[in-house]
């Protein structure tokens, strides 16, 4: 039997490493295995960013995918979370009653539902800002760089 609870603080606080997609479908399910690429390529913009600044062009480019990964996959606990008792056995408990108690709402899982929405909103926008920044700051370089 597979907790709504259990999956949405997986998606929450693992989500960016597969550990919710591995939870709820197996450890075969190809996009658990795919989602640690984008986060290890945000973490190595990252560390980018801090050994040669925010100038490397690399890192830019690479740092909001960390950001969208964390994003997403708190819009994936959020999703979960919100699923109604009988969608979420039907989905995930194909064997139990409609109304088993794994499908649940708990206090837990909204914890998890206004974490995940807190955090995935901040995330999200600073993943936006900062990409956007650094692009249109590229943009100017560039045109100076062209009319001299």
């Amino acid at each position: 039997m597979k907790s709504k609870t259990v999956a949405a603080w997986l998606a929450f606080l693992g989500g960016p490493i597969g550990l919710h997609r591995f939870y709820l479908r197996g450890l075969r399910d190809p996009l658990g295995w795919l989602l640690p690429i984008p986060t290890a390529l945000g973490a190595y913009g990252i560390e980018r960013v801090q050994r040669y600044g925010q100038d490397d062009i690399l890192s830019w480019l690479l740092v909001p995918l960390l950001g969208f990964t964390v994003a997403a996959c708190c819009l994936t606990a959020i999703v979960y979370g919100l699923r109604t008792r009988e969608e979420w056995n039907a989905r995930f408990n194909p064997g139990a009653p409609e109304d088993a108690e794994p499908g649940g709402t708990r206090w837990a899982t909204i914890f998890a539902i206004a974490l995940a929405l807190m955090v995935g909103a901040g995330v999200l926008m600073a993943s936006i800002a900062f990409s956007f920044q650094r692009y249109f700051e590229y943009q100017v370089e560039e045109g100076r760089r062209i009319s001299q």
